[in-house]
């Protein structure tokens, strides 16, 4: 596997992947192709690479007829577009016949909208699609990870929705390291004073808050929660079951992403207390990593955040 400059160009290599494998692999683009970086599938596989132009209402039903005919469509462009525009026909003809199309949702959260602004800054994709049945979301939190999920989503059957960024995306796995179908994975086994959540490309940021506070004398486990609303939490609930705290950090809205599904989790299974980082408003236009710091997703805010809520 190469490396991918974001988390785009590990869906495009992705699907090429696959596609050259299984001859039933259709990609579908609502004029996207170039922004998902899929222009060379295009060119590989002309007959399987179909453009809809600007119509994802349209491309979303082009998914359910070929994935009533056996064929595994992914159609990939931006999260909010697709989410919003085509909610209603994810939600009647993919997962309500519980068909077997995947979505790759590129643009994600203020991390996808440092260059087009508010408009394509999209932190609501998560809460949307966690309230329709059937379907399975997969948040990962690199390219190398993303380039897995997206793997993962052809071996699921049924509706899988992959979350995207704009392509500024850093590693921070291993090239080989599988996606953990268990939902998660523990990062850092400091101590168990808080259980640090992280959910999608944000990794990075709660591992240096989980440093900070190791040298602060608070230590901490981190986990990268990258399966949402998934039909086997058990592995997750035992994580967030070490310790009496908790603390979320998600480039989402505050409702209906990770900080609401661990909240369900621990208040069904180990009650503790949860504080959720996200987002409250709109964000702005501006650059990604400044708005995150801005919007209280820096390392240090984290920290102190985690601090505040250990009452230290």
């Amino acid at each position: 596997m190469r490396d991918f400059n974001g988390s785009k160009e590990a869906f495009a290599a992705a699907l090429y992947d696959l596609a050259e494998k299984n001859e039933k692999v259709v990609g579908v683009f609502p004029d996207s192709i170039k922004a998902m970086r899929a222009t060379d599938f295009g060119k590989a596989y002309p007959d399987r690479a179909i453009e809809c132009g600007i119509a994802e209402q349209g491309a979303v039903d082009v998914c359910a007829g070929l994935a009533a005919s056996g064929m595994v469509p992914f159609l990939g462009t931006y999260c909010g577009f697709m989410t919003m525009r085509g909610c209603e026909q994810m939600r009647t003809f993919i997962a309500y016949p519980n068909l077997n199309a995947k979505f790759v949702g590129g643009n994600a959260g203020l991390l996808g909208g440092g260059k087009e602004g508010t408009t394509h800054q999209f932190y609501e994709d998560l809460g949307i699609l966690s309230n329709i049945p059937n379907f399975t979301i997969l948040t990962p939190a690199d390219p190398y990870q993303m380039y897995h999920a997206v793997i993962a989503a052809a071996d699921i059957q049924g509706p899988v929705y992959v979350r995207a960024g704009s392509g500024k995306e850093r590693n921070l796995y291993k090239k080989d390291d599988p996606f953990s179908m268990e939902g998660i994975t523990v990062w850092r086994e400091y101590g168990n004073d808080a259980v640090l959540v992280s959910n999608g490309y944000v990794l990075d940021r709660v591992l240096k808050a989980a440093d900070l506070l190791r040298n602060q004398g608070i230590n901490v486990t981190v986990a990268d929660i990258n399966i949402l609303y998934g039909k086997d939490p058990s592995k997750i609930i035992e994580v967030l079951g070490r310790s009496n705290q908790i603390v979320t950090v998600e480039d989402h809205n505050i409702n209906g992403g990770v900080g609401a599904y661990v909240s369900r989790l621990v208040c069904e299974n180990k009650p503790a207390k949860v504080k959720r980082i996200a987002l409250s408003t709109f964000g702005e236009s501006g650059g990604s990593d400044e708005l995150l710091d801005k919007y209280g997703m820096s390392p240090e805010a984290i920290a102190q955040t985690t601090r505040e809520a250990l009452g230290k």
